[in-house]
């Protein structure tokens, strides 16, 4: 185990006991994070109805051509032009497919429009939520303003460290030790 494991771990312990003691500050990350995904949701929908509004505008464009080959296969028949009749059928054929393939591209994408839309719905019910239990964490706290005692406490421990007799002490001998490393070093320097 380094060091560093071992205070990354401390810094881990001593932030979920300060979420805990300041249950806000969590529901306050919770609906951040809840805005974050609703934005994202709503961005994802805007761009999939602009996709939508494409395709519509697609499928409406091969119907007017597939009525167009349509017209001129007919005529082309009717003016013994069996050679031009089959080639406009061919190509009427072509873009029923076409059709067929976008309609299709268009079902899905009105799908997932109907799941997003569900999901938007849902996150924005639970960041509503969320709010609720904020504004009832804020009352809670507000109508009992002094933390536990051994909160404030720490809390002033941990902003405050130089009032701390113990954590004075250990400065000093630390200081008293490194001072000491130094100069033994500085001894063997001018030793050799």
């Amino acid at each position: 185990m380094s060091i560093f494991d071992d205070l990354s771990r401390f810094l881990e312990t001593r932030l979920e006991e300060f979420l805990r003691d300041n249950p806000q500050l969590e529901l306050q990350a919770l609906e951040d994070k809840l805005r974050d995904q609703e934005e994202e949701t709503l961005q994802l929908l805007a761009d999939l109805r602009r996709q939508e509004r494409s395709l519509q505008e697609q499928i409406l464009a091969i119907a007017q051509d597939i009525q167009r080959w349509h017209l001129r296969a007919e005529k082309a028949q009717n003016a013994n032009r069996p050679d031009l009749a089959q080639g406009a059928r061919e190509r009427e054929a072509g873009l029923l497919k076409e059709g067929n393939q976008r309609w299709g591209q268009m079902e899905v994408l009105k799908d997932r429009i109907r799941q997003t839309t569900e999901l938007q719905r849902k996150v924005q019910q639970r960041r509503e939520e969320v709010k609720v239990k904020a504004a009832q964490a804020a009352s809670a706290r507000a109508a009992n303003p002094n933390p536990r005692p051994e909160t404030r406490w720490q809390w002033e421990t941990w902003n405050n460290p130089g009032n701390n007799i113990n954590t004075d002490e250990l400065e000093r001998k630390f200081q008293a030790w490194e001072l000491d490393a130094e100069m033994d070093q500085l001894k063997r320097r001018m030793g050799k």
